[in-house]
């Protein structure tokens, strides 16, 4: 394997690279290998000012799976996540605020997001990640015991009311476009971690009473993000970021939706159901 220099960004999650150009991601297939083993031991891994540009981008991720494809955008594997009026994708982006697993609606979610900003605000704006392996770790063994047969529903309806809290109609029958999802509350991968699946997505636990369900949620997503555990990239025009999508939990931070800001999204699909 071809040698790379790397910086841990925190603690707990986080990695940048020092060394690599553009013309080494595209060329050196070893950067890819490097990148899923990082990916696996830090979740999230930074090529700072890169400057890679879409094709690039699309380039380097081929290297990590097969891609998403969206369609609405000039290049199909890149998401375009801006506020701009003609933006097809823009009524759902103000979700992108709440700590939530890219996918959590769909039968298997994404493995790997790669995000790179080309328009940054001048405040704000920041990505935050937080580790959902570590939220399991971080349970007792009692808790441990306990959550190992729960279930959670994820519904669209419900990351969506957090930003519109008054729907209408249209909105209600859009969002029901996107069936129900119920998903284990911890993850067993097929490399054999666990991990917790929660988020803005998650409605409640089936079983229990709602008053009950909300509280646990609530109480598991507060503990995995409290700011010791939390990485947050503050982004530079050029910035290339991957994460681990299976086992982490992202949000972007406040900024004032006023001023331009345009990143661009590759995913990489998922290889493994949530069980």
């Amino acid at each position: 394997m071809s040698a790379i220099a790397t910086k841990e960004l925190s603690a707990r999650v986080g990695v940048e690279v020092l060394d690599v150009d553009v013309e080494r991601l595209l060329n050196d297939d070893e950067i890819a290998v490097a990148c899923v083993d990082l990916l696996e031991q830090h979740g999230v891994v930074l090529f700072r000012e890169l400057h890679a540009g879409d094709e690039a981008q699309v380039a380097f991720s081929r290297k990590l799976g097969e891609l998403v494809q969206f369609g609405k955008y000039t290049n199909p594997n890149v998401m375009e996540i801006s506020f701009d009026p003609g933006n097809p994708n823009a009524k759902y982006f103000p979700s992108n605020d709440y700590w939530h697993i890219d996918g959590s609606m769909d039968p298997v979610p994404a493995k790997t997001s790669v995000l790179s900003a080309h328009v940054i605000t001048d405040r704000g704006g920041e990505t935050a990640f937080a580790s959902t392996y570590a939220a399991y770790d971080g349970l007792s063994g009692e808790e441990r015991k306990r959550f190992a047969g729960l279930r959670v529903v994820h519904r669209m309806e419900r990351i969506q009311r957090l930003s519109y809290p008054d729907p209408t109609p249209e909105q209600l029958a859009d969002w029901a476009r996107w069936s129900d999802r119920v998903h284990p509350l911890v993850w067993t991968h097929e490399s054999g971690r666990k991990s917790l699946v929660f988020g803005a997505s998650a409605s409640h636990i089936v079983g229990l009473d709602p008053d009950e369900s909300r509280a646990l949620l609530d109480d598991l997503e507060h503990r995995a993000t409290t700011p010791d555990l939390v990485l947050t990239h503050a982004w530079s025009v050029g910035d290339l970021v991957l994460w681990d999508n299976t086992g982490l939990v992202h949000r972007a931070c406040e900024f004032d939706r006023s001023q331009p800001r345009r990143m661009h999204r590759s995913t990489v699909l998922g290889e493994e159901s949530i069980k």
